[in-house]
């Protein structure tokens, strides 16, 4: 959204998309230049024939301006095309660790423990293709947008029917998505016994209104929601889970041999 309307988190990758297949990837790869005020070292990873990533070795550098530019003009018989330019702005450093064991969250700011958020995550038991797919899935997430109320419902497993006892449909305050498999971090709908309790969610984290209404207030695209205690991994191309690739498997990725 540009640096003077929209402030991102350290984890915040850049996400290049083309409109047909990049047949010469090094050549390409070439021409993408990363400028930070506070720089870091980076590397591209194709994931597609139209799509390229970028992820740094380290969360970037909070408090600063990058400078993203694609300099396609200069790709031989490409000559016709415009160099493309976006800057954006790294803000606070949110770092959320969710414990699905103690069921809190504890929030840092800057490095600092901001707040402690009783929660209360997948509870598990559905199993789908070998996968429990009601726990919520344990790895270093990023956030991806937020919505001050969610519609969700069942059919994410295949339940539209109201008269199934697993169908719903519900309105949920607060929600911030953390991977592209519907996880969130939300509202609880009621069932507030349970928060910092036991798990009782089909895979998203549950929050107190005041909690989860806090969390929302602050949460960037990009900031990093680090989950632990269940034995569902989350898959590092789940949504801009880029961070579930150690650095060496990340640069595996890139068109150019450094």
């Amino acid at each position: 959204m540009g640096e003077k309307s929209e402030k991102v988190g350290v984890g915040f990758p850049i996400i290049v998309t083309f409109d047909h297949d990049v047949e010469d990837k090094a050549a390409v790869e070439g021409l993408l230049e990363v400028q930070a005020e506070k720089p870091a070292e980076g590397a591209w990873r194709w994931v597609s024939a139209r799509k390229v990533i970028y992820r740094t070795k380290t969360y970037w550098q909070p408090h600063q301006k990058v400078l993203f530019t694609a300099r396609l003009s200069q790709l031989p018989g490409n000559t016709g095309a415009k160099d493309v330019s976006r800057s954006f702005a790294v803000g606070v450093k949110n770092i959320s660790v969710v414990n699905t064991r103690s069921h809190q969250m504890k929030v840092y700011r800057d490095g600092k423990l901001a707040k402690k958020i009783p929660i209360s995550a997948g509870r598990g038991g559905l199993i789908r293709n070998g996968v429990d797919v009601y726990l919520t899935t344990s790895g270093v997430h990023l956030t991806m947008g937020k919505k001050p109320v969610e519609t969700m419902t069942s059919s994410w497993m295949g339940v539209t029917d109201p008269k199934d006892p697993r169908y719903y449909k519900e309105e949920i305050p607060w929600a911030v998505r953390i991977s592209d498999s519907g996880e969130y971090v939300h509202q609880s709908a009621g069932y507030y016994q349970f928060l910092g309790r036991s798990n009782q969610s089909h895979g998203c984290v549950r929050a107190t209104p005041a909690g989860a209404k806090w969390f929302y207030g602050i949460a960037q695209r990009g900031d990093v929601v680090k989950i632990t205690g269940t034995k569902r991994k989350l898959q590092w191309n789940n949504g801009w889970s880029y961070w579930q690739l150690n650095w060496t498997e990340w640069k595996k990725g890139s068109a150019l041999k450094s």
